[in-house]
This record gives structure tokens, C-alpha cells and sequence, in this order.
């Protein structure tokens, strides 16, 4: 990293690597929805203002439906208005009615129950395994506690995945025991690509597993899990050879977690997910009442979610270390791979108080007047009202236009949703306004 760093090369990448991305990348470009945002921040950096970005949205889309409730109340009401003033206005409402709203994420979640373990759980005494003249695990002993959260890290090639796969049974050591306890439930996620028919439906797929599926929060359906898992409607009836690298992936984890496994092999578990699986897997593993045993090279998953670390130190020797990754580099010898981190190592406040104000005269007015009238600054203000709302309604409209063709411009976007949103927030007060003037109106008329 301090390489490129030192660069001054323009340097395009794409990566998982939320460390890489935070140390060495000034901007960040996602693609969101056939929408590219671009972001001139690392990845921290990113996380926030992509944050700021959809609160902002959903903001946007509550103050339209609030906009759009008094509108309604206007037609209904047919407010006072010139004809055309009033034909006018519906038109305004109609765009706003059928203006689609703001794609929000659904965020993806998932909780799986998982299956008691007892006193026994996996042990191994001695191992030894070699690839014809090459050691690659030497005379190896553990024994996997409850709780344990473990990380192995080694150079590729070196046999963190031939010790998974010894673990999960599939290959037999060449000297040593492996002991899995009785009640112990393995949940083996690799890195190979899905096992399934690629005309099979995704539904169908997980249907297979269990029509329903139990969770900390109760039994749901195969559908709702896959709505969890961000699989719609049309994604649940495609078939899974129509499905990205990452679908796959995700649908892969998901088979694995419905299981309720109670000790989970994950071998590389980061590949080819998206950053938003990878935070809600961190969140799930931290809650998983489990063993966790992983192989991995993303540092910030490792710093995040193990507490202790073995890492292939070569010729078959595997070393503890307690602690994730960052910890491992500080008491490691130093390695050409580990050398880059080694060496880094009130504005609208008197309007509020007056639509306060002025329901509170409301509840009054009969009691200290006899007769109902405006007051010059009431009459004044309920001439021009109208127009008032119009004005602000084109600037919001205005506000949306410039948006959509500076979708690409984060800065310009945030100025010009900051606009859109005082605008909101001075339309709704304006057509309480209206709405009190309105009533009062009417009960002057009423008096004759």
C-alpha cells in the first residue's frame, strides 16, 4: 500500500478490501440500482455520506407523502380558488400522486436458530497431511471450544483449505484423529460455486431445504427468508443459472445458515459478496451462538469477528496467535505480504411558533370576539397564499429536475437536496397556514 500510496498514476480497481479501499482509494463509485454515485471519500468516508444520501431520500419520500395528504384535503375542500388557479393546482397534485417514489434498499437480515451442542466438540489430535513430497500440515492439535471465533491465514497454497476440508470430512489426515462430536452440526460454506440445477428456480432450491425454516424470532416461510435475503419476487422465480456470481454466493450462505448449524466452516466467506452481505454475515456471526471456524484474507472480517488467529508459517507449522488480525501483525515475524501494513502500521422556528399560535387563537377566537373577521395581516396573507404555495411547489419540482441531472455530482446533489428539503419543509407549513385561513374564511362567510 505505501507504493501505491507514493503513486502518482490514476489507479481504477475493484475490490472487497474495505482496508485497501480505506487506506489507499480517494474515491468511491458505487452502482446502486442501475445508479452510479460517486463519492469523493475512502471507504469510511463512503459509509457515511451513503447513509446521509438515503436518509435523506427517505426524508424526501415522508415529506411528500405529507404534501400530498394536504393536497388532497385542498381538492377535496375545492379550496377557494379561480377556476383556473384550481385546475392548475390539481394538475400539481396529480405529478405529485403519481411521482414515483425513492428506492430504499431493503436492508438484509437473518437469524437462524441453531442446533444445541454438548461437552464434545471438534478435536484434533496430531494431524498431519502432505501433497506427495510438499508437508503442508505438521503434527497439529486443537481442541474447538464454545464460543470459539477462528481464524486461519497463510499464504494461497499453503493448506488452509485442505485443513477445512479435513475438518469437514471430506479428505482423511495422513497421521493424527479428527473427533466431531455427536451433537455437533457442521455448516461448510467453500469457495466452490453453487451445487444446483441451473434451470432450477431459486424458490424451489430453498424449498427443498424446508418449506419453513425456524429462527430466533419464530418459524417463517421460504419466501419470507428469501426476502431477507433480498431475493424479490422476480429473482425467487428465476432459475439459478440466471443468478450473478454474488446471487449465488448469497443464496449459497443462506442454504447453509436455514440448516441451524452449530459450528460453521467458512472458507473465504468474503469472496464475491457485496460490502452490504458482508456487514449484515459480520452482524450475524457476532450473534451466532457457535463455533466459527474461517479462513479468510479480508482483515477488517478477521479483526471483526475472531479472537484468536493460526496462522501456515510454512514446512507444516501452524502458530497461534491471540487476538485478530491486527493483533497477529504485532506480534508476527514480518512477512513480504504483511510488509505494507507493517510499515503503515432554528431558521424556520417563528413560523412553527406561529402555526402554534394560530391554532391556539382557534380554539379561542369565538370566546373573545363576537364577530369573526381577518386581521390586515390575515386577509393580506390569505390573498397571496395561494400563490405562495404554487412558487414553492415549482421549486421543489425545479429542485427534482436539477437533481436528476446532477445525479453524478454528490456535492451539487446534497446542495440541491438541502434545497428540496427547506422547500418541503416551508410548503407543509404553508399549507397548514392555508388550511387554518381556510376555516376561518368560512366561519366569516357563515356570520355574513
Amino acid at each position: 500500500m505505501p507504493f501505491l500510496n507514493a503513486s502518482k498514476k490514476t489507479l481504477i480497481m475493484v475490490t472487497h478490501d474495505r482496508y485497501f479501499l480505506d487506506e489507499v482509494c480517494d474515491r468511491i463509485v458505487e452502482i446502486d440500482d442501475s445508479h452510479i454515485y460517486s463519492y469523493d471519500t475512502n471507504y469510511s468516508g463512503f459509509l457515511e455520506r451513503k447513509t446521509a444520501r438515503e436518509e435523506s431520500l427517505k426524508s424526501s419520500e415522508q415529506k411528500r407523502q405529507n404534501i400530498l395528504r394536504r393536497e388532497v384535503e385542498w381538492i377535496r375542500r375545492g379550496a377557494r380558488a379561480r377556476s383556473t388557479k384550481q385546475k392548475a393546482h390539481i394538475q400539481r397534485y396529480e405529478a405529485l400522486r403519481d411521482a414515483e417514489a425513492p428506492k430504499i434498499k431493503e436492508e438484509l437480515s437473518f437469524s437462524s436458530a441453531s442446533t444445541r451442542m454438548g461437552k464434545s466438540t471438534v478435536e484434533l489430535k496430531n494431524i498431519s497431511f502432505s501433497y506427495g513430497e510438499k508437508v503442508l500440515i505438521k503434527d497439529f492439535s486443537y481442541n474447538f471450544l464454545k464460543g470459539d471465533r477462528v481464524g486461519f491465514i497463510g499464504e494461497n497454497g499453503c493448506g488452509k483449505t485442505t485443513l477445512m476440508k479435513l475438518i469437514s470430512g471430506d479428505i482423511k489426515p495422513d497421521k493424527g484423529d479428527i473427533n466431531i462430536g455427536q451433537t455437533i452440526k457442521l455448516g461448510i460454506y467453500t469457495q466452490e460455486v453453487l451445487q444446483a440445477n441451473p434451470t432450477e428456480r431459486v424458490i424451489d432450491f430453498v424449498k427443498d431445504i424446508g418449506e419453513y425454516i425456524p429462527t430466533v424470532d419464530g418459524v417463517i416461510s421460504a419466501t419470507q427468508l428469501l426476502e431477507r435475503f433480498l431475493f424479490d419476487a422476480d429473482k425467487q422465480y428465476s432459475p439459478i443459472g440466471k443468478l450473478s456470481g454474488g446471487e449465488k454466493r448469497r443464496l449459497s450462505l443462506l442454504s447453509i445458515l436455514m440448516s441451524a448449524p452449530n459450528v460453521l466452516i467458512l472458507d473465504e466467506p468474503t469472496n464475491d459478496l457485496d460490502t452490504e452481505t458482508l456487514a449484515v454475515l459480520e452482524d450475524y456471526l457476532e450473534s451466532f451462538d457457535g463455533i466459527v471456524i474461517t479462513v479468510s484474507h479480508d482483515r477488517h472480517f478477521l479483526d471483526r469477528i475472531v479472537n484468536r488467529i493460526f496462522a501456515f508459517e510454512g514446512d507444516g507449522k501452524i502458530t497461534q496467535y491471540e487476538g485478530g488480525y491486527t493483533d497477529y501483525l504485532d506480534k508476527a515475524p514480518v512477512r513480504f505480504w504483511e510488509m505494507d501494513k507493517k510499515c503503515d502500521h432554528g431558521k424556520n422556528a417563528g413560523i412553527n411558533n406561529s402555526d402554534q399560535q394560530g391554532s391556539d387563537s382557534r380554539s379561542t377566537w369565538k370566546v373573545r370576539e363576537k364577530k369573526i373577521k381577518f386581521t390586515f395581516a390575515e386577509q393580506k396573507e390569505y390573498e397571496t397564499i395561494e400563490s405562495d404555495i404554487q412558487k414553492l411547489e415549482e421549486t421543489i419540482k425545479k429542485a427534482d429536475e436539477d437533481m436528476a441531472k446532477n445525479a453524478k455530482d454528490f456535492v451539487k446533489l446534497a446542495e440541491l437536496s438541502a434545497k428540496k428539503e427547506e422547500a418541503e419543509t416551508l410548503l407543509l407549513e404553508k399549507m397548514d397556514r392555508w388550511e387554518y385561513l381556510e376555516e376561518k374564511a368560512a366561519l366569516i362567510k357563515e356570520q355574513g
